[in-house]
């Protein structure tokens, strides 16, 4: 293929896709800041869903890009620029965590002084469950998360401009100790975040979840976005059947792995048939979250996995595209079963702002990411296994 051919699209196409979602954003948020006023608890408790999700796409796209730079494939050089691209919304969902900070005693139980004080649980944690410390370790994990994200786009843009194996080793470096920065941080952010909002409720095995599901959803989405542009040139001479095939048996995998978490948690849980354990689980598995729940076992794992299976179905950009878009929803499905039952405790209840603001926070998000994705050359022909990656899809 012609390296030269490797310009980014011009600022028309990501202006097509781009400026609806923005409008589409806007609107939305504009109709929760309204319901705001009336409604302050419902607003933060759907934002702060629509922050989670959104915010894990951002840091699961730069979990899976440094996974890619340690491991190598063909698979990752075809989806590269749809990572970066998600990497570099981490500014606007850094932003859009400063409204949470002032909903924390809307959110959580732990942030007033009377429940403390009245119950032994809380009291035993408040070492680590208090304002400045959570708004202190946020702001160290954003700072991780940002500091990681702008190195791997600097020097990925670096090595457009020109080959250099040095660059390559420096990409592998930090992303090896960005995996660990990572995990650290998504764990204790899952359980500031999310676990908290439960604070009697603990899992060992929380932050991994968190870990496996933002990147099956990254990886998903950027899968949904490489194939969007895979008709159009220099990625149209590229990617091939092999390179979809990886693909879908990469999100196989992590729909198997995070299938495994999720049950191995429950069966912990169940099997122990502690109260204060099993109290989280029958928030869930009660009146319409019950149904959720079932939606989320035959939509994110069984429908997936038949899908996924066929090697036939991984090489059909078509079969791939309705899997990976299907596993993108049912991220969101999922984060909302984690996360809306703490408030409704076992009674099922959708407010319009709950798909409102995670509608509002998604079309600024897309917009930012649409335009990110066009700035930059779709691909990396400096990679050192650009070449390798080529042939491989031509197998």
């Amino acid at each position: 293929m012609d390296r030269s051919a490797a310009d980014p699209l011009l600022p028309a196409d990501a202006g097509r896709f781009a400026k609806p979602a923005l409008a589409v954003g806007v609107v939305a948020l504009s109709a929760c800041a309204a319901g705001a006023v009336t409604h302050p608890d419902q607003f933060f408790r759907s934002y702060l869903l629509a922050f989670v999700f959104w915010n894990g796409l951002s840091i699961g796209a730069m979990a899976v890009l440094m996974l890619q730079y340690l491991t190598g494939g063909a698979w990752g050089i075809a989806i590269r620029r749809e990572l970066e691209a998600a990497t570099r919304t981490l500014p606007l969902t850094a932003l859009a965590f400063l409204p949470l900070l002032a909903g924390l005693q809307r959110l959580y139980e732990w942030t007033h002084a009377d429940a403390v004080a009245a119950d032994e649980i809380l009291r035993k944690k408040t070492l680590y469950l208090n304002t400045p410390f959570f708004v202190t370790r946020a702001a160290v994990a954003f700072a991780v998360w940002l500091a990681v994200a702008f190195y791997l786009n600097k020097w990925s843009a670096e090595q457009d401009a020109r080959p250099d194996a040095a660059l390559n080793r420096k990409l592998q470096l930090l992303s090896g100790a960005g995996l660990v920065l990572y995990g650290l941080t998504t764990t204790f952010t899952s359980v500031d975040w999310v676990m908290s909002l439960e604070p009697h409720w603990y899992s060992t095995m929380y932050g991994v979840l968190f870990i496996i599901g933002q990147a099956l959803g990254a990886l998903a989405l950027a899968t949904v976005a490489v194939v969007g542009v895979s008709g159009r040139e220099p990625v149209s001479g590229f990617l091939g059947r092999r390179h979809f095939h990886d693909l879908g048996k990469m999100m196989f995998a992590f729909t198997m792995l995070w299938a495994y978490v999720s049950f191995s948690q429950y069966l912990i849980v169940w099997s122990g048939n502690i109260p204060e354990e099993i109290s989280w689980y029958l928030a869930r598995f009660r009146g319409g979250w019950g149904w959720v729940g079932a939606a989320v076992l035959l939509l994110h794992f069984v429908l997936p996995f038949l899908l996924l299976l066929s090697r036939q179905a991984n090489r059909n950009p078509r079969t791939l595209t309705a899997a990976a878009a299907l596993l993108v929803v049912m991220r969101f499905v999922d984060t909302s079963w984690l996360v809306l039952p703490a408030f409704s405790k076992g009674v099922f209840r959708l407010n319009w702002m709950d798909l409102a603001a995670p509608i509002g926070l998604g079309g600024l998000w897309l917009a930012l990411y649409t335009r990110n994705l066009h700035a930059r050359p779709l691909l990396p022909v400096n990679d050192p296994g650009f070449e390798e990656a080529l042939a491989h899809g031509r197998d």
